[in-house]
């Protein structure tokens, strides 16, 4: 159930997270088209704003999950798997630690925050710095879910090596 629950709301993630995208292009390009006819409008740039904050930090999120940031696999492959395995778990856990100190302090932010408003939109500006602390926490919840799935591959490995050296 949990696996159902969390496939959706992946699924939901990417789907805001394209739409924050495919939304900033268009509205900053027709406010530049109205800004040439002497007819700004005043409101893009904020709502610009405020969807590039979910849509980095939803989209950091889906590249964590989906192993689309850049690394140096060419140089960690030739570790032994004792190494490799280290690496993978105290690159994690600094991740941890770095999401963290992230949710803890932008949370004060989010707090600080909510009576500045959007001058356009007339909203608060609580609605783009919670992005922060929402996105560290998806990027936790995928790195929690990384590593308990690298935990049992490697599980699920040593019991192959131990059976066929016991057969």
């Amino acid at each position: 159930m949990f696996t159902k629950i969390y496939e959706y709301i992946c699924k939901l993630e990417q789907i805001i997270a394209g739409t924050c995208l495919c939304s900033i292009v268009l509205f900053v390009f027709f406010s530049a088209i109205a800004r040439t006819f002497r007819h700004p409008i005043n409101w893009a740039e904020d709502l610009s704003m405020l969807l590039l904050a979910w849509g980095v930090f939803l989209s950091a999120d889906i590249a964590l999950r989906t192993r689309g940031f850049v690394g140096i696999d060419i140089i960690v492959r030739r570790f032994p798997a004792k190494t490799r395995t280290f690496l993978f778990y105290f690159w994690s856990t600094l991740i941890l630690i770095f999401l963290g100190i992230l949710v803890f302090y932008s949370i004060p932010l989010c707090i600080s925050n909510y009576k500045r408003l959007f001058q356009a939109l007339g909203i608060s500006y609580i609605w783009a710095t919670a992005s922060v602390p929402v996105g560290a926490i998806a990027m936790s919840i995928t790195t929690i879910l990384k590593m308990i799935h690298y935990h049992n591959e490697q599980k699920c490995y040593n019991e192959k090596i131990n059976e066929g050296r016991a057969g």
